[in-house]
């Protein structure tokens, strides 16, 4: 079994996640390989919360010049927003918004 902060790198602060959290939907920056059942798993692990649902969505990445080179590439990357059950917790990390 993978460790849940291997699967859950980073939260996304922008202006709509913000908005989301409104409707108790969290937005995260996860591994590339991590499906929406190990996605929840991992949430459910570190924050203590009951996961509704998780929706996913893949990046590719962006073309960036690079110094003396003509071109490279950000890296490619996969966010998730996780719905919370009615009646579970907020995540606390997002507290201080």
């Amino acid at each position: 079994m993978k460790d849940p902060r291997d699967i859950i790198v980073r939260p996304v602060i922008t202006e709509k996640s913000m908005q989301l959290l409104e409707d108790n939907k969290y937005t995260f920056v996860v591994a590339r390989e991590a499906n929406k059942i190990e996605i929840k798993r991992a949430l459910e692990e570190i924050f203590n919360v009951k996961v509704k649902a998780v929706n996913t969505a893949n990046f590719k990445g962006k073309k960036k010049r690079l110094g003396r080179y003509p071109y490279g590439y950000k890296p490619r990357w996969k966010k998730a927003i996780v719905t919370l059950a009615e009646g579970s917790k907020p995540i606390e990390l997002f507290e201080g918004r």
